[in-house]
């Protein structure tokens, strides 16, 4: 049964497509993570290069459908094994 509730569709599948985005992105992540320690207070203005280089990668995977079609069907995958088991996997990080 792959019929989705509202709370898989609002809040669970887009809180995978956010960790694998966060994956996706790490580069543009450790970019931005890198500048703010750099630069303490002022990282509002001289982090801003990296800050829309990141929200440029994290919005291009949260607006394409493709992308969501992945994360449901990964999403549907853990819940029918959950199902089937009764054991919450832990997702594998990519490396």
């Amino acid at each position: 049964n792959s019929k989705l509730r509202h709370v898989e569709k609002d809040v669970l599948i887009p809180q995978i497509m956010k960790e694998r985005a966060k994956e996706l992105c790490s580069d543009k992540v450790q970019a931005f993570t890198k500048c703010c320690q750099e630069t303490g207070l002022l990282m509002v203005v001289k982090c801003r290069q990296e800050n829309t280089a990141l929200k440029d990668c994290l919005v291009g995977y949260y607006s394409d459908p493709l992308f969501y079609e992945e994360c449901k069907t990964e999403y549907l995958k853990q819940r029918e094994e959950y199902r089937a088991t009764g054991i919450k996997k832990k997702r594998q990080k990519i490396t």
